[in-house]
């Protein structure tokens, strides 16, 4: 009976315990969730979100320094983070320039290719010019370079080699992705995918596979909500 009794008040105790005391299990952050997609694209988010944003985006382009400013940060915050939407960038090249920055971005997986794409707009008025300010002289030696060497020269220009190490890059690995040709031809491909999906320039946005005129979060996001987001 005393046994008995035992168990019965620690019952009573259970009960009594406020419902507000049991602690929730925490929400999944998908913001910290990459993927390499079939066409070669970086996402980063719940894989099976219900609104799927997809952006052709080039990393010299001013427009899409301005979409990753105003409305990538929003994107992430309200709607990646809880799950409800995927945000995948396809690389969309328009120089050389952009090759190079592009090669050196994507060199360590999808992880650590938007934190580098983030420095890399901020601080686009620092290095993008640079080749167009050399003298021409230099322009035409660069030119010149054997294919499989322009990117890494110009990425030694341009201060962009520097920028990877700060986020985990070694020189040395940083060199061996601006020269990896078969990686170019991969930037190539999903460029020629862009270009048979409709995309002529950057930024493009695609929502739930709809090509949509989106260039800010006040563009951005009504389509989200009208797609379930």
């Amino acid at each position: 009976m005393i046994i008995a009794s035992r168990i019965l008040a620690a019952a009573l105790v259970l009960l009594a315990v406020p419902a507000t005391a049991v602690k929730a299990a925490p929400k999944a952050d998908w913001a910290h969730t990459f993927t390499v997609t079939k066409t070669g694209g970086y996402r980063v988010g719940n894989p099976q979100a219900k609104v799927a944003v997809v952006e052709y985006g080039s990393l010299t382009c001013p427009h899409c320094r301005h979409f990753a400013e105003t409305a990538v940060k929003p994107l992430m915050d309200r709607y990646v983070k809880t799950g409800k939407a995927s945000y995948e960038f396809r690389p969309f090249l328009l120089n050389g320039l952009d090759l190079a920055a592009t090669l050196l971005a994507r060199c360590s997986g999808p992880s650590r290719f938007f934190p580098i794409a983030d420095q890399l707009y901020a601080t686009q008025p620092n290095w993008a010019n640079k080749v167009g300010d050399l003298p021409q002289s230099e322009q035409d030696k660069l030119n010149a370079l054997p294919q499989g060497q322009i990117a890494l020269a110009t990425a030694k220009v341009t201060g962009l080699i520097a920028i990877g190490a700060k986020y985990g890059i070694p020189p040395a690995k940083a060199a061996q992705c601006l020269k990896d040709e078969r990686a170019a031809e991969n930037l190539a491909a999903i460029e020629q995918a862009g270009q048979d999906l409709g995309v002529t320039g950057t930024p493009t946005i695609f929502v739930n596979g709809k090509k949509v005129p989106a260039f800010d979060w006040t563009s951005l996001e009504p389509f989200l909500k009208g797609s379930g987001g």
